[in-house]
C-alpha cells in the first residue's frame, strides 16, 4: 500500500509579502522587532524602506499592533481589539470589531485617551465582566470625522468650537487667523489640526461657517457634512455639462422607435422636479397594453466618464424636506434627462401586454423618442378618478380614457400581488410643509391612493419584467433583493404581539403570506401601525446583488430597479446591461464588478436615508418647540427602565414620557410583556396604549423631545 505524501508546508518566501509577515509572527509567537522581521524575512537593505511603509500600513490597518519598546505583535495573539468606537453623551463608549460576531468593549469614561466617537482604535482588554469585557483604548489608528460640525464662540482672548454632536465630547481651539470670519453663535464646520497625543484640548481651523442654527438650509448644510455628502461638481464634471445638447438633436434620435404621438404622462408630486417615468394604458383585443418610458440617463452619461464617476460614488439623490442633494446636476436631472412636458426627450420603453386578468402574455423592450402629453400630479388624478372632478375632467379630456384604463390595470395588479403575498405595510408617512420664506409651516400624513398606486403597480411591472428579460439572457446584472427575516427576530416579534392579545404562532418558515396575516389581524386595531412598524424592523434590509436571491417583500422570484436612473445609480447600470442586451453585445459588468458595485451602492443608500431621517429629526424638533404648553393624543411606542416613549398620532413625532414626572408610584420594568408597572397601585403603561401627553421640553442640540402624562386613554391599569 502506497504511503500518504506528507503534504510540505510552504515557506515564508513562497507567501505574498502581508501574509509572510504575519505568518513569521505567528512562528516567532512572542512580538518582534522591526531587524528580527527583516532577518526572518530575509529584506535586503534596499528594500528596507519600503519595507517599513508596508509595515506602517499594516498598523494603520489594525493587522499590527505597534507596542512598547518598538515591537510589534498580532492583535489576535494579545488582549486587544482593533474597531469602530461609539461614543455615548454620558462619556462613556463600546469599541465595535468588524467581525460582528466578537464582543464589543465597554470602554469607561476617562479612558478614550483623546479617541473621539467614529475613530478607529485599538483597545486592550483589561478584565472581563457579567457584561462582557471591559478596557481602555490604547491607539487612534485613523480618526473618524475629518471635519466636525459645532458652534463658533468667541471671548476676548481665545475662539473655541463645540461640537454639535455630544458624543465628541470635546472643544476645539481655533486661534485667530483661523475663524475664516465666523461670527459667535455661527454653526461652522472645523477641521482638527493637530490632536497630539498629551494634548489636553485639539487645535483646528474653520473650514466653512454654515450661519445662523436657526436657519432650516443651516441645518441641511450639517447634515451634509455630518454624513460627508459629497454636494459640489467638480471641474471636470462641469466641462463635460457644457457638452452636452439641452434639446434631442435629430442625430440622438437614430435606431429609435418613434413615440410622439402615444399619449405618455407622467404623474409625480406637486413639488416634483425630475421626472424619471412616463406611463400611458391603452385597452386592446386581448386586454391591456402598458407603456413604461424611462429616461434614458446612459445615452448622456457614458461609462468612466466624470458625471458616471461622480454619480457612483454620490450613489443616489438625497432629498430634504427643503432641498435635494442630486445625483446629476440640473442640467441633467431637471433639463434633458427630465421627461418634461411637451417637449421630446429620449426613453427607454418597456411595453408590456396584459390579458384581461392583469397576467403578462409579452414584453418588449427599446429605445425611443417620446413626448410627454401632460404634466399630472397625485392629487389631480384622483380628483378626476375618484372625485369626478368636473372642471379637471373638461381640461383633460383627450387623457381621460387613457388614465381610466390605467386605474383598471393597476387595480388588477395590486390585487394579483397582493395574492401572491407582496407585503403592503400601513405605515403613513409625514410630509413637511414649508411656507414661501422656508420655515416649518406643518408636518401632514402624506396621502396615498389610486393615483399612488397607478404609478406603483406600473414601476413594480416594469422593473419584474427587466429583470425576467436579462435573466433569461444570461446578463449579469443588480438585482434589488431582499432576504426573508431571521427566525430569531420574528420569534421576538411574535412574543411582543401576544403581548398585545394578537393570537399568533412564530411561523415554521418565513412567508410574506404570513406576514399580510398579521397586517389583516392588526387592522383597525389601536395599535395597528406599532405592529406595522415594529413589523418592518424585524425585516431585513432591502439591497444590491447580482446574485438573485429573491425579493421578499415584494413576494417577487426576479427583480430590479430600473425605473429611476436620475436619481439612482443602479437603475443606471441596468440600463447600460439591457441595450447590451437588446443589441447582443458583451455583458457591460462582470459578476466580480457587480458584487463590489452592489456593496457600494447599497452602503451609499443606507447613508442617504441615515442623513434623510437625521434632517427630518431636526426639523420636527424645530416644529414642536412652537408647542411647548400644548396637548396631544399619541401610542407608547416603546419603554425603557427611564419611562416611556410616545408617537404623537398627528404630527409623527416621538418623545419620552420620564418615571422621575410621574409622581404617582414607583414604576419598575417588566421587559418581557413590554411595560411599566406601578409598584403600588399596579398601574401599568405598555407598549400599544393610547395616551394624552402635553409638550414639556424640547432640546433642539440632542433632538430630543420631553412629554409630561396627561391621562391614559386605554388599556387596563
Amino acid at each position: 500500500m502506497a504511503r500518504r505524501k506528507k503534504k510540505k508546508k510552504k515557506s515564508l518566501s513562497d507567501l505574498p509579502i502581508e501574509e509572510a509577515i504575519r505568518e513569521a509572527m505567528r512562528e516567532a509567537g512572542r512580538p518582534l522587532l522591526l531587524r528580527e522581521l527583516y532577518h526572518l524575512l530575509n529584506i535586503p537593505k534596499s528594500e528596507r524602506p519600503t519595507f517599513r511603509k508596508l509595515i506602517k500600513r499594516l498598523v494603520k490597518k489594525g493587522l499590527l499592533i505597534h507596542i512598547k519598546g518598538k515591537r510589534y505583535g498580532l492583535p489576535e495573539s494579545m488582549p486587544l481589539v482593533t474597531g469602530r468606537l461609539s461614543v455615548h453623551p454620558d462619556g462613556y463608549a463600546f469599541v465595535n470589531p468588524e467581525d460582528e460576531k466578537e464582543p464589543s468593549v465597554f470602554i469607561p469614561p476617562g479612558r478614550l485617551k483623546g479617541a473621539l466617537h467614529g475613530d478607529l482604535v485599538v483597545a486592550r482588554i483589561e478584565k472581563h465582566t457579567r457584561k462582557g469585557p471591559e478596557g481602555s483604548v490604547i491607539r487612534v489608528l485613523e480618526r473618524g470625522r475629518k471635519k466636525i460640525v459645532g458652534f463658533f464662540y468667541q471671548s476676548h482672548r481665545v475662539s473655541t468650537v463645540i461640537p454639535e454632536d455630544e458624543r465628541l465630547p470635546i472643544e476645539i481651539l481655533i486661534p485667530p487667523d483661523r475663524t475664516r470670519g465666523a461670527e459667535h453663535g455661527d454653526m461652522v464646520v472645523a477641521e482638527i489640526t493637530d490632536f497630539s497625543p498629551g494634548r489636553r484640548i485639539p487645535e483646528g481651523r474653520i473650514v466653512e461657517v454654515l450661519g445662523d442654527p436657526e436657519n432650516l438650509n443651516t441645518q441641511a448644510k450639517a447634515v451634509i457634512y455630518n454624513y460627508d455628502l459629497p454636494h459640489r461638481w467638480n471641474r471636470r464634471v462641469r466641462k463635460e455639462l457644457e457638452t452636452i445638447s439641452e434639446e434631442v438633436r435629430p442625430e440622438d434620435k437614430a435606431g429609435r422607435r418613434d413615440l410622439t404621438r402615444v399619449p405618455l404622462v407622467t404623474i409625480d408630486g406637486e413639488n416634483a422636479r425630475d421626472f424619471d417615468d412616463a406611463v400611458c394604458v391603452r385597452r386592446t383585443r386581448t386586454g391591456y397594453k402598458l407603456y413604461v418610458a424611462i429616461a434614458d440617463v446612459s445615452h448622456y452619461v457614458p461609462p468612466g466618464s466624470a458625471l458616471d464617476e461622480e454619480a457612483y460614488f454620490r450613489g443616489t439623490s438625497v432629498y430634504f424636506p427643503n432641498m435635494v442633494i442630486p445625483m446629476f446636476p440640473e442640467k441633467l436631472s431637471n433639463g434633458i434627462c427630465s421627461l418634461n412636458p411637451r417637449v421630446e426627450r429620449l426613453a427607454m420603453t418597456v411595453e408590456i401586454d396584459f390579458d384581461p386578468e392583469g397576467r403578462v402574455r409579452r414584453s418588449r423592450f427599446y429605445p425611443a423618442v417620446i413626448f410627454s402629453h401632460a404634466r399630472l400630479t397625485y392629487t389631480e388624478v384622483k380628483a378626476m378618478l375618484v372625485d369626478r372632478d368636473r372642471e379637471l375632467r373638461r381640461k383633460y379630456k383627450p387623457l381621460l380614457r387613457m388614465l381610466e384604463n390605467a386605474a383598471e390595470l393597476a387595480m388588477l395588479l395590486r390585487e394579483r400581488r397582493l395574492a401572491r403575498g407582496s407585503i403592503d405595510l400601513d405605515l403613513p408617512e409625514p410630509e413637511v410643509r414649508l411656507d414661501l420664506q422656508g420655515e416649518i409651516e406643518d408636518i401632514v400624513r402624506r396621502e396615498r391612493h389610486l393615483a399612488h398606486f397607478i404609478i406603483e403597480e406600473f414601476m413594480i411591472a416594469a422593473n419584474e419584467a427587466v429583470a425576467r428579460f436579462l435573466t433569461e439572457k444570461g446578463y449579469p446584472f443588480l438585482y434589488r433583493v431582499h432576504e426573508a427575516p431571521e427566525p430569531l427576530k420574528l420569534k421576538e416579534f411574535v412574543e411582543f404581539a401576544r403581548s398585545l392579545g394578537l393570537d399568533l404562532e412564530v411561523p415554521v418558515e418565513a412567508d410574506p403570506l404570513w406576514v399580510q396575516e398579521v397586517i389583516r389581524l392588526s387592522a383597525g386595531k389601536p395599535y395597528a401601525y406599532l405592529v406595522n412598524t415594529l413589523l418592518l424592523r424585524s425585516m431585513k434590509q432591502a439591497h444590491y446583488s447580482p446574485e438573485n436571491i429573491k425579493h421578499f417583500g415584494l413576494a417577487s422570484d426576479c427583480y430590479c430597479h430600473f425605473t429611476s436612473p436620475i436619481r439612482r445609480y443602479p437603475d443606471l447600470v441596468v440600463h447600460r446591461t439591457l441595450k447590451a442586451a437588446l443589441k447582443r453585445k458583451r455583458p457591460p459588468y462582470s459578476y466580480e464588478e457587480l458584487v463590489d458595485k452592489g456593496k457600494h451602492l447599497s452602503q451609499r443608500e443606507r447613508t442617504a436615508m441615515e442623513a434623510e431621517r437625521e434632517m427630518f429629526e431636526r426639523v420636527q424638533v424645530r416644529f414642536m418647540r412652537e408647542h411647548i404648553g400644548e396637548a396631544f393624543t399619541g401610542i407608547i411606542s416603546g419603554v425603557t427602565a427611564f419611562g416611556f416613549f410616545v408617537e404623537l398620532e398627528e404630527y409623527f413625532v416621538s418623545g419620552v414620557v420620564r418615571l422621575v414626572d410621574l409622581h404617582d408610584d414607583y414604576y419598575f420594568l417588566d421587559e418581557k410583556n413590554h411595560r411599566l408597572v406601578g409598584r403600588r397601585t399596579g398601574r401599568t403603561f405598555r407598549i400599544g396604549d393610547r395616551v394624552r401627553v402635553r409638550v414639556k421640553d424640547v432640546n433642539l442640540r440632542r433632538r430630543h423631545v420631553t412629554f409630561e402624562l396627561i391621562e391614559k386613554l386605554n388599556g387596563k391599569s
